[in-house]
């Protein structure tokens, strides 16, 4: 039985249909290995009798001959999205005890599609850090492992990559404002898809910068992420950012042709102090496209050095913004007051009590940069940047590039505890590569492509054109082919 949670999604859909296995079974054996793997932090909310309800329901929808692609499909969901009934608190102790009475509209289009939820997963409080030791929960950790060195699974969305590179679900939710799915799924060696702003709905995920969120799938292969995308994206009225335009089908785009396809290589992302391997595995990448019929050429992204500073600028903003609705007065937390205290008293008792250091860092910051007197110097001009890095990418697009492909991350995942609280601005330069895709609201995948001397896995960036995700699909398709990436982390938890 725990073969069958090694499953991809499109073995594990077409095994179904044909009868092979039923999605009950498939869950119990996910749900077997979630059990066994408390180790590695991943799931802090489970849901087996939801999970098998689901399953049940979705083998009567196969047996009667509806079934999409995403029936059955055992998932593990983000913190973040918010879901009916069950626990949903962005790893937040401000938001303990929260069961909304809503399902988000990414959680509803997926269950809708017959998916099964195994339950919650574990993430860096409000989205907000790049290794999951922000979170109330405690941290997750990576499947992969150096001696007894214990690693981060990346960030925010680490409990989801771990999940999926430890086969305890076949994919899961991911949310990415800064490089939040794809930094972890290259932490990981699994695909990271992060879409184009607007494609899916926001609606029911609880916010962390508004303009730059947005929901995507981690998955084991490319083919998965597409089936998946399939699934959370659409047209949403409740989501005035949501965009309304007709759907390619993702899964067919898949055809592995890329011959005349022109892939950019961005010279500014050559930065002083990157490691090798990362540079060797990016020209093998490049290598790799151009046997399978790309060009490949050098393109310039000159903003790119101010995207990190717009960045933790626009970001911290647009926190703070959303953040002031944790007040103690309507929902979740609130404090204890003393005798005599007043309604600040519980505003600031609350607030203490319930964010963690790196939300109260970035609020205070965001609070910052808005303030009377600092407005023009440091949010107005971060949003001028923002549409300068935007322009950037539009030039490149207009001059027939189809595809930019960069390094994931700068290195391979780095141990728990190494730069956490002794210096954050180290841990924010983990989002040197892709933050430029949020803040130009462009579709981003990392694929899984090598390993480095220590036997970790890295994992490539391509970065497409706005709604291009079945372009962006089929070149990360070529690449996984071609890269032939099959390394799993060895069972230690």
């Amino acid at each position: 039985m725990s073969e069958l949670s090694k499953l991809t999604i499109a073995e594990a859909r077409d095994a179904m249909r044909k009868g092979d296995v039923t999605s009950v079974e498939i869950t119990e054996a996910c749900l077997a290995e979630v059990n066994a793997a408390d180790a590695l932090g991943a799931f802090v909310h489970k849901t087996p009798e939801i999970a098998l309800d689901q399953a049940r329901a979705a083998d009567a929808r196969i047996k009667a001959g509806d079934a999409p692609g995403m029936c059955g499909i055992p998932l593990g969901i983000k913190d973040l999205f918010c879901t009916k009934g069950v626990d949903s608190q962005a790893a937040s102790n401000i938001l303990k005890g929260f069961k909304p009475e809503y399902e988000s509209t990414v959680t509803s289009q997926l269950f809708g599609a017959g998916a099964v939820m195994l339950g919650k997963l574990n993430m860096d409080e409000f989205a907000m850090g790049s290794s999951n030791e922000t979170s109330a929960y405690g941290n997750a950790v990576n499947p992969w492992k150096i001696d007894d060195r214990q690693l981060t699974p990346g960030g925010s969305s680490g409990g989801s990559a771990s999940a999926v590179a430890a086969d305890l679900c076949l994919a899961a939710t991911g949310t990415d404002t800064g490089g939040s799915i794809r930094q972890p799924a290259a932490f990981t060696g699994i695909v990271g898809l992060k879409p184009t702003y607007g494609r899916v709905s926001r609606w029911g995920t609880i916010a962390f910068a508004s303009s730059l969120d947005q929901a995507g799938p981690m998955t084991k292969t490319v083919r998965d992420a597409a089936i998946m995308l399939q699934a959370m994206s659409g047209h949403d009225p409740k989501d005035s950012t949501s965009a309304d335009l007709p759907l390619p089908d993702f899964e067919a785009a898949l055809t592995g042709d890329i011959k005349g396809k022109k892939i950019g290589i961005p010279r500014e992302y050559r930065m002083d102090g990157m490691p090798e391997e990362i540079e060797t595995l990016w020209h093998e990448g490049a290598e790799m496209l151009r046997a399978a019929g790309a060009e490949i050429v050098d393109i310039s992204l000159p903003h790119t050095k101010y995207a990190l500073p717009a960045y933790y600028v626009i970001a911290p903003a647009e926190a703070s913004s959303n953040l002031a609705r944790y007040d103690g007065v309507r929902y979740g937390h609130r404090a204890k007051l003393a005798a005599g205290d007043g309604i600040v008293q519980m505003y600031e008792k609350t607030r203490a009590e319930g964010f963690g250091h790196e939300v109260q860092r970035r609020v205070m910051i965001g609070t910052y940069v808005l303030s009377a007197g600092f407005y023009d110097a440091y949010y107005n001009r971060a949003r001028k940047v923002r549409a300068l890095i935007k322009r950037d990418f539009d030039q490149a697009f207009a001059a027939g590039v189809d595809a930019i492909l960069t390094p994931a991350t700068p290195s391979s995942a780095f141990g728990l505890g190494e730069m956490a609280e002794a210096d954050p601005v180290q841990m924010y330069l983990n989002d040197v590569f892709t933050v430029t895709v949020n803040l130009a609201g462009l579709p981003g995948i990392s694929v899984p492509a090598g390993l480095d001397s220590q036997g970790l896995p890295l994992g490539l960036q391509l970065i497409g054109r706005p709604w291009a995700e079945d372009d962006l699909l089929n070149t990360a398709y070529a690449l996984e082919s071609a890269a032939g990436f099959v390394s799993k982390p060895a069972k230690w938890w």
